[in-house]
């Protein structure tokens, strides 16, 4: 069953910088929603073939690819270990939690200063566009992933997904 939505998002004036951190937040609430939203039966369902990441798999990843980024761009990398092959969905929300309020606090730093990310070009804007979009195209895969598994994600739930302005 899908968790209810949270109040919509109040239009408050902010600059830009601090609207750029309210995306990345935004987006780590899309990622839980998802989480949180699956059947747990798809959890550890074969892909198609047989070839490719499992659900859990998808997720351990996209963790893995923040805490990746924490670490090359200088930023405090929460200790968090995460196993594709036994995660489950508490330790990944969890994870998925800590790990986003890591890569918020570097981007809202980032923002007080140059705006550069280490090891990553041409800069901030273009690192939280980046974050975004892979955590998009895995979501996009664990639907479907779930879908073809025979336990799709509800109607409500992948429009749940678009509604920035209430999650």
């Amino acid at each position: 069953m899908p968790s209810s939505s949270p109040a919509p998002l109040k239009a408050t004036p902010s600059t830009p910088a601090q609207s750029m951190v309210r995306s990345l937040e935004i987006n780590g609430r899309i990622t839980v929603y998802l989480l949180e939203n699956l059947d747990p039966a798809a959890w550890r369902a074969s892909p198609p073939g047989g070839k490719g990441r499992d659900i859990a798999s998808l997720f351990a990843h996209m963790i893995s690819v923040r805490l990746m980024w924490l670490k090359a761009a200088g930023g405090t990398v929460p200790v968090i270990e995460i196993d594709k092959t036994t995660a489950t969905v508490p330790q990944v929300r969890k994870a998925l939690e800590e790990s986003a309020v890591a890569l918020q606090n570097l981007i809202a730093g980032t923002l007080e200063t140059d705006g550069r990310i280490k090891n990553f070009k041409p800069d901030v804007a273009a690192f939280i566009g980046y974050l975004i979009a892979h955590e998009a195209h895995h979501r996009g895969q664990i639907s479907l992933l779930a879908r073809l598994a025979g336990f799709p994600v509800s109607k409500q739930v992948n429009f749940g997904m678009w509604e920035w302005g209430v999650r």
